[in-house]
């Protein structure tokens, strides 16, 4: 017998909201995806749907989903693309490219059943084979895509492609990839054959990393075949039309996707600006309807206004040491300079009361065990309280001192001046500035390098700097998808901590059928990533923008996406 999974296309006809909490469960207002269809007269509106231009950030660092790791380049594919499943406005995962699947009794082999007629953006049929062919592009060591080892290394096969060595042929790389257990028996049918039971692996399905790309054309334009809109060819609600680099994205409404007649937009353009100036002098002129990037000096008179929203996201800001540099391979060094931030005051003085101080890694809105519990609350109970007392600040600024003299740099002297890289966006300087003086405080001097958001991720993923400002926003519902980020062969390792300890933790967590057990484990890894200082959590992160009022039928989900292809305006 199998375990059948039934999922009703009705859930994928939910209501949209304006706001959502974590798990979802804050709303503004409701508008029904398809009743307000060319009903409504605004700027910009046409009786065929809405013309909307938003901002959400620069120039994306890549579209490709198997390339993406950036919540901006992230928020512009899943107008464009959808996985097999995906997540409603409510934080549910619901049907998406399939329209059911099924697990296997011993939760090893998922059978995803497309629904019927779906077609890429071109007109062409999309078929199970083209999701055989994602997975394993993915797979690929020479895609080098970043979510790679995350995504797939619970698939069956995937181990030999992690054990090919640097000096493996291309005929052993691909042979290693074909024996991935990815198939598709008929055309409406995808399989994928796990090695161990992974009990969030839904969850993973629906994750944008995760969508087909089609095969021929890849093949054809190679990299090239991301930017280019003729060769942009996705399957979700929206298409790729214009790039104008530096200037705006525009997506159009897509006629083959399979829900069209609920998509309520013509195109949507996303403004490119990195300049927070620029992009709320946009919004105010109505050149845009919603900006992401405010002015932090704005955000006090914004507070209160109909305006501005603010919404938490399951997300932690942290600080990455480059354990392959010393003086940070030195755990005292890592731990001194944690000690000595003040979280508090970054939270309530340095952003404003937009973020809450970090007292964990794995932050509040992510789930345990038990039905509506919560990770963050289960480790407080399993430790007696949180790893950082946030009120307990001078007393951990000496200890700071002590750890220092510990590690041979009494006061600071014979440190090393510290090199802080960053981007300048929202509050990323200010915080720069702030921990610039805190290890002052140490004796240490620390210069500040800004670096352009295009370039910052791949020079923090490829490890040139010493400390960086690093962050992580949920692509689902586990506390696993930011703990497994510190795993030795994790493609987001940026700071390349390795604990072979701490891997067998996560790797068992990740292969036990018991759902109990995978918690369980996952707070004992949580807790040794946190006395190893393998990273230093500073905040928890939450989204505000500003948006028209006017502006109906989005929403904003807790993993930091917007969702405008069902959006309205109402006069």
């Amino acid at each position: 017998m199998k375990k059948k999974v039934a999922l009703l296309v009705a859930a994928a006809m939910l209501s949209t909201t304006v706001l959502a909490g974590c798990g979802g469960g804050s709303k503004g207002t409701d508008e029904s995806k398809g009743s307000e269809q060319g009903t409504t007269t605004a700027a910009g509106e046409t009786a065929g749907g809405l013309d909307l231009a938003v901002q959400i950030g620069p120039d994306p660092e890549t579209l490709d989903p198997a390339l993406n790791s950036a919540i901006d380049g992230a928020n512009m594919i899943i107008h464009g693309f959808e996985t097999l499943l995906t997540f409603d406005e409510e934080n549910n995962v619901v049907p998406g490219q399939a329209e059911s699947y099924e697990v296997s009794d011993d939760g090893l082999t998922y059978t995803f059943h497309l629904r019927d007629g779906l077609k890429w953006s071109d007109g062409s049929d999309l078929t199970a084979e083209d999701f055989v062919y994602s997975y394993k592009r993915l797979a690929n060591p020479l895609t080098a895509a970043p979510y790679a080892y995350d995504m797939l290394c619970m698939v069956k096969g995937y181990d030999a492609i992690l054990n090919l060595g640097e000096d493996a042929t291309e005929e052993e790389t691909l042979a290693a990839v074909d024996g991935l257990a990815v198939s598709a028996p008929d055309a409406k049918t995808f399989v994928v054959e796990l090695a161990n039971p992974c009990v969030y692996y839904d969850k993973i399905s629906a994750f944008a990393v995760l969508s087909p790309v089609k095969k021929d054309i890849i093949e054809a334009n190679g990299d090239q075949w991301a930017i280019n809109p003729e060769t942009y060819v996705g399957n979700g609600a929206l298409r790729m039309k214009e790039w104008v680099p530096g200037s705006y994205i525009l997506y159009e409404k897509n006629p083959y996707y399979w829900d069209a007649e609920k998509v309520t937009v013509n195109t949507v353009k996303f403004v490119l600006m990195e300049d927070a100036n620029a992009s709320y002098s946009a919004y105010k002129t109505g050149e845009i309807m919603m900006a992401k990037d405010i002015p932090s000096e704005e955000v006090p008179s914004l507070m209160g206004t109909e305006d501005f929203h603010i919404a938490p996201i399951m997300g932690t800001y942290y600080i990455s040491f480059n354990l392959q540099k010393a003086p940070f391979d030195n755990e005292k060094v890592r731990e001194a300079l944690s000690l000595a931030i003040d979280r508090k005051y970054i939270a309530e003085t340095v952003t404003q009361g937009t973020y809450s101080p970090a007292t964990n890694f794995v932050g509040p809105g992510i789930s345990d065990a038990a039905p509506g519990s919560s990770f963050e609350e289960v480790t407080r109970e399993n430790n007696g309280g949180d790893f950082f007392n946030v009120d307990n600040y001078e007393a951990d600024l000496e200890k700071a001192k002590q750890l220092l003299a510990e590690a041979g740099y009494p006061d600071g002297q014979g440190f090393p001046t510290v090199e802080y890289m960053t981007n300048d966006a929202k509050y990323h300087k200010p915080i720069a500035e702030y921990l610039q003086s805190a290890w002052k405080e140490l004796g240490i001097n620390t210069d500040i390098k800004i670096v352009e958001w295009s370039t910052f991720t791949p020079t923090r993923r490829n490890g040139d700097f010493e400390i960086a400002r690093n962050g992580w926003v949920y692509d689902y519902d586990d506390p696993s998808n930011m703990i497994n980020l510190l795993e030795t062969n994790n493609g987001n390792n940026d700071g390349k901590y390795s604990n072979p300890e701490f891997d067998a933790l996560v790797e068992k967590a990740r292969t036990t059928a018991d759902k109990e057990e995978h918690y369980k484990l996952l707070h004992e890894a949580e807790n040794m990533l946190l006395e190893d200082t393998a990273m230093a959590p500073v905040a928890y992160e939450n989204d505000f923008w500003v948006q028209s009022p006017k502006l109906k039928g989005t929403w904003h989900s807790p993993y930091g996406y917007w969702y405008f292809m069902y959006a309205t305006v109402e006069e």
